[in-house]
């Protein structure tokens, strides 16, 4: 059972059944979604939320061992793991679900306006209506407001709706239901501004949270997409964002810890509002900038170079509203001219974010404790695991977490669950069946060419319905129609019945980016019985709407432009067929460090062979030199047991000294070539993970390497562990944070350096409170709940001084007034404005971490990405954060990105349960999109060979000779072995060269002789 239908329980759901469990998808909600879809994008990517959200409400509705249960509470918990006996208690919804269409017509006649909690009550929706438009369900709830409800005799919508669907005496029902495992992901809320109504909110009509200003942008939001002032309906043209609003503080109904996200969506929000008004004036008022995630450095450098943005480094206060404008001032502090007040025509609350109430309530029913803020009860070293065995959790219930983490640590639920209940995988679950697929092999193109509004995100700037009636001119086309939301249920269905009441053998649907929508389009083909390779996407939204929104009639010619194209292509589309690929249950784990050892045992106690190949003598990695964790975890103990563990366990094989000689095959067929110790062998496997860690930058900076006095922090650390004499006479020592990053070489932040100086600061304090310590700092990134510890280390007498990267440290040896020889560090203080000069008996380098060696040549072998910064390249930083590209081979720990070692923990078996999903099926689907040799055109030049960076293609010997040949379950489909073979011997199926000059032909019909006939009116 999984409790929470936001994105990290439908992760867990769709993982679970993938690998054969039945689940129960428990959402207190009218539908699935969370707080997620109340997003306009997400950063750094700045993708559509519901354009991540939506395929996999689908995939969750479609899939037939995940069984949906909104309006849903869980009322009592009993038994153990492995048996669980849950009772759940259904609100009435007072629609019967069977019967109802989503027509929305009881919507249109209800007479009670209620606010809509969905646009944070900006904007009024009826007292019956649909929660968004692609809800799971897509049925409509009657919210409690409905009169009938009240006591009156209001039955309006009863009488509209043609189904008898509407029941507005139906009651709370009850069910008990018998599982193995429980996922708790309920969510997270934003924190409430009002509460101690110190910024106005709620007061002052232009004062909006964070999340507020996100259905502003929004074209699902209260104004389609439009910034409008609630005071006046007017354009807002000086803006200003306050950062930790409820985060980060002391005060009474405020949370100490750092909510972790605000930084950056609040840069996000900056980036959209200038894409809306170039001219935008744009204001930050921040503390610190954490921008301490994956590529969130260059994000933050993208907003701050934007023209009219400012970010000021102070705390602020509300000043008044201006009665005649209904502006808001802000007052605020500068180093230069003292208190200033300015004025804006709107202020958003970056919000952080907090444990709804009802966190205390579900601790109580299922018998877990949470910790000192709220959040559920961990140790680091399982930090997926409640104090009630078989009860795990994903997503923010752990604390304040971006989304990426939230999904990764959903696959390591599952992962876990999966080590309970790896005995019953397959007892219970079902294949999904699909009608058989129709031959139109003799059949003229009937073509079907479906226009979405994605709400206004082309509607607003596409004439969509203008659209729809060129598209009905063109040749082969038999069908067109507008959608609201194409990626919605009733949307799908509607293709679907199309499809067999048409007779349609050809879709194109034109909408969004391909990238996320079309599996899901493809398996609509499916579900109307036609093969899904005749299936064509024209992305009016991403080309057409986003980048012309400010020329709507262009915009709309461009759109009928991309579907003429289509529809031109889709003639000469050709059903492909998959092919079934049997999965060896195997799998080669690379790196044996804390994360590859994690993944390991986790997959091994799911009944999987699994390889460990090590390259050093032992196991351990960077782990091996962390003595504690800031929250007081022993490292080493952990490690030790986790070694013994690996030891032990007889389906867990370790190689040491292991050197990756080769890689061959493919996704559940790979072949890997070791040498290691014990000799030369080759490892049949399924599924890889790659956790090969991450290396101590070597400073060249500030004396490193030429004074024993200068150490890194992980230095530092050996010598308070082992009481190194060095410390016992030291009266001063300095830190200098981001030595080797956020530089141009390294433009990121490498993470873990402020905690972990400040762990050793706070080691140091305890040891000798007198000691006088310095931390050098640019922002201190203590995200989550080492704020607490920053704090402590502040209360403790460490000093903290900002620096700006232009007037860096310098450090030099010198001699102090008492004759004793002292490393002085120069300063500038740009609060006392002036510089300082310390003198230390230590300093101490927050070194970069930075790619372990020879993570290149293993990115090589495998196939597979690194990212700018030289790390594993994920798939997708949100929807696919712990796969790669190429298929079966899967990422975690600091191979990833640096992370703490709980962080690592968890993505490892986020690893584990990605892998896990692959291994535990009997065949994987291969794409029938892959390249294929006429081998009378083939040369045997090897353009095509050098050109594959998938070895996909390799010469063998035929009749006519030595002909390049093409690996299907190896091709990827991207091409560019098409694009240098000289003679045109090679073709990627599905995107043929004719079928992409008809595309051509189309867009130009007054310039080109057509192939084709196609009729214009362009």
């Amino acid at each position: 059972m999984v409790v929470g239908g936001g994105i990290s329980g439908i992760q867990a759901s769709l993982d679970l059944a993938t690998a054969g469990y039945r689940v129960y998808l428990v959402e207190k909600a009218p539908t699935i979604g969370g707080k997620m879809a109340q997003l306009d994008k997400t950063f750094p990517t700045n993708d559509c939320s519901m354009c991540i959200e939506s395929p996999k409400f689908l995939e969750c509705k479609r899939h037939p061992n995940i069984e949906i249960l909104t309006m849903t509470e869980v009322d009592q918990v009993q038994g153990e793991a492995g048996d669980f006996r849950v009772t759940l208690t259904t609100r009435p919804r007072y629609i019967d679900e069977d019967k109802c269409t989503g027509c929305t017509s009881c919507s249109e006649y209800c007479p009670v306006l209620v606010s809509d909690p969905f646009n944070q009550d900006i904007s009024d929706n009826k007292a019956v209506h649909m929660y968004f438009a692609q809800a799971i369900p897509l049925t409509p709830y009657v919210s409690e407001q409905c009169i009938f409800l009240d006591g009156k005799k209001c039955t309006i919508c009863m009488g509209i709706c043609k189904n008898d669907a509407i029941d507005l005496n139906q009651t709370a029902r009850q069910q008990q239901v018998n599982v193995g495992t429980i996922i708790l992901a309920p969510g997270i809320e934003p924190f409430d501004p009002s509460v101690n109504n110190d910024y106005g909110y709620g007061k002052f009509a232009n004062v909006v949270t964070s999340l507020d200003y996100e259905r502003l942008l929004c074209a699902t939001g209260p104004y389609e997409g439009e910034i409008l002032r609630a005071s006046d309906k007017k354009h807002p043209h000086k803006i200003a964002w306050v950062h930790c609003v409820g985060s980060r503080g002391v005060n009474q109904g405020y949370n100490s810890y750092c909510s972790g996200v605000c930084c950056t969506y609040t840069q996000k929000q900056v980036i959209l509002t200038k894409d809306h008004d170039a001219d935008a004036e744009c204001t930050i008022f921040h503390n610190d900038i954490r921008s301490y995630s994956k590529g969130f450095e260059r994000f933050y450098q993208r907003a701050e170079a934007l023209p009219g943005i400012r970010f000021v480094r102070s705390y602020v206060s509300i000043g008044r509203e201006i009665p005649e404008t209904q502006n808001v001032t802000l007052r605020y502090s500068t180093t230069d001219e003292g208190v200033k007040e300015e004025e804006f025509d709107m202020v958003v609350l970056s919000v952080g974010l907090r444990p709804p109430d009802e966190y205390g309530r579900l601790a109580e029913k299922f018998g877990i404790e949470l910790n000192e803020h709220g959040f559920c009860k961990t140790d680091p070293t399982r930090p997926l695991e409640t104090s009630r065995p078989g009860i795990f959790i994903s997503g923010a219930f752990q604390g304040p977490m971006d989304i990426p983490e939230a999904v990764f640590s959903a696959s390591g639920a599952g992962s876990q669950c999966g080590e309970v209940l790896s005995r019953r995988r397959g007892d219970l679950s079902k294949e999904r069946v699909y009608p058989p697929e129709r031959d139109v092999s003799g059949e003229e193109p009937k073509i079907g060419v479906f226009v979405c509004h994605c709400g206004a995100n082309i509607g607003r700037v596409v004439n969509v319905p203008e659209a729809v009636e060129y598209a009905l001119s063109l040749p082969g086309v038999v069908h067109a129609q507008e959608q609201l939301f194409s990626c919605a249920t009733n949307s799908a269905k509607e293709i679907t019945d199309t499809i067999k009441e048409k007779g349609l053998n050809r879709v194109v649907v034109a909408a969004c980016t391909p990238r996320t929508h079309e599996p899901v389009f493809r398996d609509t083909l499916r579900e109307g019985g036609i093969n899904q390779y005749f299936y064509e996407m024209a992305n009016i939204r991403e080309h057409c709407s986003w980048v012309h929104s400010k020329e709507k009639e262009e915009a709309t010619e461009k759109a009928k432009d991309l579907i003429r194209m289509s529809v031109s292509r889709t003639h000469l589309l050709e059903p492909l067929k998959e092919f079934d690929l049997p999965v060896d249950k195997t799998a080669v784990v690379v790196g044996g460090g804390i994360s590859g050892m994690t993944s390991a045992l986790s997959l091994a106690k799911q009944g999987f062979e699994v390889h460990l190949l090590e390259k050093e003598k032992e196991l351990g990695g960077m782990a091996r030199r962390i003595q504690t964790t800031i929250e007081g975890m022993d490292v080493q103990a952990h490690l030790k047991e986790t070694i013994r563990k690996i030891y032990q366990h007889p389906r867990v094989h370790v190689a040491h000294s292991a050197t990756i000689m080769d890689v061959a095959g493919y996704v559940g067929n790979f072949t890997t070539t070791v040498k290691s110790e014990t000799g030369m062998r080759t490892i049949r496997h399924g599924a890889a993970i790659l956790a090969t860690g991450a290396d101590e930058y070597t400073p060249t900076e500030y004396l490193y390497g030429q004074d024993d006095r200068v150490l890194t922090q992980l230095e530092l650390e050996e010598c308070i562990s082992g009481n190194d004499e060095r410390l016992a006479g030291a009266e001063n020592l300095v830190m200098i944070q981001c030595v080797g990053c956020r530089n141009e070489e390294r433009n990121y932040c490498s993470r873990i350096c402020c905690t972990h100086a400040i762990k050793n600061a706070i080691r140091l304090k305890a040891i000798n409170p007198a000691m006088d310590i310095h931390i050098l700092f640019r922002d201190m990134r203590t995200y989550g709940f080492n704020e607490d510890y920053y704090r402590m280390a502040a209360d403790k007498g460490v000093k903290f001084i900002r620096f700006d990267p232009e007037t860096a440290p310098q450090v030099e040896a010198a001699e102090a007034e008492d004759g004793r020889k002292v490393l002085r560090v120069t300063v500038a203080d740009p609060v006392l404005g002036h510089g300082l000069e310390l003198d230390a008996d230590l300093l101490t380098l927050s070194a970069a971490i930075v790619p372990s060696a020879g993570i290149e040549e293993i990115s090589k072998q495998f196939k597979v990405a690194l990212s700018p910064e030289g790390f594993f390249q994920e798939a997708h930083v949100k929807l696919r954060p712990v796969d790669f590209a190429a298929e079966g081979v899967f990422l975690c720990g600091t191979a990833h990105y640096p992370k703490h070692i709980s962080e690592s923990i968890s993505q490892a078996y986020g690893a584990a349960g990605r892998a896990a999903v692959l291994l535990s099926q009997d065949t994987v689907t291969a794409s029938g999109s892959v390249c294929e040799v006429d081998e009378e055109r083939c040369i045997s030049c090897g353009a095509c060979i050098t050109a594959c960076s998938y070895g996909a293609i390799e010469f063998e010997m035929t009749p006519r000779g030595r002909k390049a040949k093409v690996i299907p379950v190896l091709c990827k489909g991207d091409g560019l072995c098409n694009a240098k073979c000289p003679t045109e011997a090679i073709q990627l199926k599905h995107y043929t060269d004719e079928e992409i000059l008809y595309q051509l032909d189309a867009a130009f019909p007054e310039l080109c002789e057509s192939r084709m006939p196609i009729e214009t009116t362009a």
